[in-house]
């Protein structure tokens, strides 16, 4: 029913920055806690980041605290992650995410998830 989009990931020099965006359509994501996860090759997924219904409250992982940045722009029906002094371990595919309802857990993500934007940094 809703389709998830992302976008703005790339290549990038350790210590660079990046931020990417998650478009929804098809259905309002103002009810719904929203996250972002990523998966690097032989790994498997992991929470990254996760804000709730109007953005007063977030959650991250504790290897992204104090360099990554989650938001939400209801009125554009997107959620931002802004990237800042990635490292090559940062390098994997990043997932937006639905959350089932208006609040965050961190364990137990949504149904629906995007198709995934490659972030690669080099050393």
């Amino acid at each position: 029913q809703v389709q998830l989009v992302e976008s703005g990931g790339g290549l990038v020099q350790a210590g660079g920055s990046l931020r990417l965006s998650c478009a929804a359509s098809g259905r309002a994501l103002s009810s719904y806690a929203m996250g972002w996860f990523r998966q690097a090759p032989g790994k498997e997924r992991e929470f990254v980041a996760a804000v709730s219904l109007s953005g007063g409250t977030t959650a991250y992982s504790d290897s992204v605290k104090g360099r990554f940045t989650i938001s939400r722009d209801n009125a554009k029906n997107t959620v931002y992650l802004q990237m800042n002094s990635l490292k090559p371990e940062n390098t994997a595919v990043y997932y937006c995410n639905v959350y089932s309802g208006p609040w965050i857990v961190v364990e137990n993500p949504g149904h629906y998830w995007g198709q995934g934007t490659q972030v690669t940094v080099s050393s």
